[in-house]
């Protein structure tokens, strides 16, 4: 199975900016599309933003839409999501995850183990 690891978590203050990576290993496919997704306590984890592993196409959420930004390096078999302007209610466990269905914001059935980011006032 593809096995995924996020880092680049942690402590930042409201305005501030964050780069989180997700490294894949394992049986990785061209044809994966990869997403970040976020989750707090008492709420359904919540994608983030999307890209399509072979192309250009993204997805992003309202809420971090204009702030976050999803990339990949694919010759590192690795995806990043930049964010700037970041709020306190930005505060989650971020976790990274892998789908292999045509319509790239769906199907996504692999994930990391999650980092956590932390946005203070």
């Amino acid at each position: 199975q593809v096995q995924l690891v996020e880092s680049g978590g942690g402590l930042v203050q409201a305005g501030g900016s964050l780069r989180l990576s997700c490294a894949a290993s394992g049986r990785t496919f061209s044809s994966y599309a990869m997403g970040w997704f976020r989750q707090t306590p008492g709420k359904e984890r919540e994608l983030l933003a999307a890209i399509s592993w072979s192309s250009a196409n993204t997805y992003y959420a309202d809420s971090v839409k204009g702030r976050f930004t999803i990339s990949r390096d694919n010759a590192k078999n690795t995806v990043y999501l930049q964010m700037n302007s970041l709020k306190p209610e930005d505060t989650a466990v971020y976790y990274c995850a892998a789908s292999n269905s045509l319509i790239f914001t769906t199907g996504y059935r692999y994930w990391g183990q999650g980092t956590q980011v932390t946005v203070s006032s």
